[in-house]
């Protein structure tokens, strides 16, 4: 791939992996609760979250793109080397979790499983006991995995908020904050929120909503660009970006029913 193609994807690869941070957040959000409540990781959860070479799974392809976006701006920038890092080492901390959940799931039954076969001889008992010692300290790795991942993904929050500050005029950012905020909203407090659309659109929140409708405008959205207009005009109705987003939407509302 060359440099001036990933430019030129730049906006999108912001788009793509905010969103897909937040979709794996919520995705382990869930998981980690229903480990709190069982001690177990799902093995298949894990394995379809991280796919495999030749078919990636979501947070593969979050790490693949992460390193496009964050690698290849004119110049380091720290926050994005933070991120590149951050979202790297959740990826290869769930390898290792994934291990682990295999082990716990399928050799911690099997094992005791044989310490009930009465065919089983006393030195084999014996050494399946040893054996299931070892497998049950996948326990205290995957309670540790757990915490690494959870972290580093509530820090990442607080580096979006910094790196997305970048990017306040990317429409599909805007647009993403717009049509998906119960995805957002499902892993930013309410106050967390707050903070990272002050940083975004600071004095002006409308301009949120005007970047969403521009976007779904050029997309060809224009009930949905009305209405996020509809909202922008409720905050500040005198916005002349607003406004002169409205003639836009109308005049092609106008000329597609005709």
């Amino acid at each position: 791939m060359s440099k001036a193609w990933i430019r030129s994807k730049r906006e999108e690869f912001v788009r793509d992996v905010f969103r897909d941070f937040c979709q794996i957040h919520f995705y382990f959000d869930q998981e980690f609760q229903n480990y709190e409540q069982t001690g177990a990781v799902d093995f298949v959860f894990m394995r379809d979250l991280l796919g495999e070479e030749t078919n990636k799974g979501l947070l593969w392809r979050l790490k693949d793109t992460a390193h496009l976006l964050f690698r290849n701006y004119p110049s380091p920038i720290t926050i994005c080397q933070f991120l590149d890092w951050a979202i790297g080492y959740i990826f290869h901390e769930s390898i290792k979790l994934k291990e682990d959940a295999y082990q716990q799931q399928n050799y911690g039954p099997w094992f005791q499983q044989i310490q009930q076969c009465r065919e089983v001889s006393s030195e084999e008992l014996a050494l399946s006991q040893e054996l299931l010692a070892i497998v049950d300290q996948t326990r205290e790795s995957i309670s540790r995995e757990v915490s690494r991942i959870r972290f580093i993904l509530v820090r990442c929050r607080r580096m979006f908020r910094l790196f997305l500050v970048l990017h306040r005029d990317n429409k599909l950012l805007a647009r993403l904050l717009y049509d998906r905020k119960d995805l957002i909203h499902s892993i930013y407090s309410q106050e967390e929120l707050a903070a990272l659309l002050d940083s975004l659109y600071p004095q002006a929140p409308e301009k949120m909503y005007i970047l969403a409708s521009q976007s779904l405008r050029q997309g060809g959205w224009f009930e949905n660009a009305a209405r996020a207009l509809d909202k922008a005009l409720q905050i500040n109705p005198e916005n002349s970006a607003a406004l002169q987003e409205k003639q836009f939407v109308a005049k092609q509302q106008g000329q597609l029913r005709f």
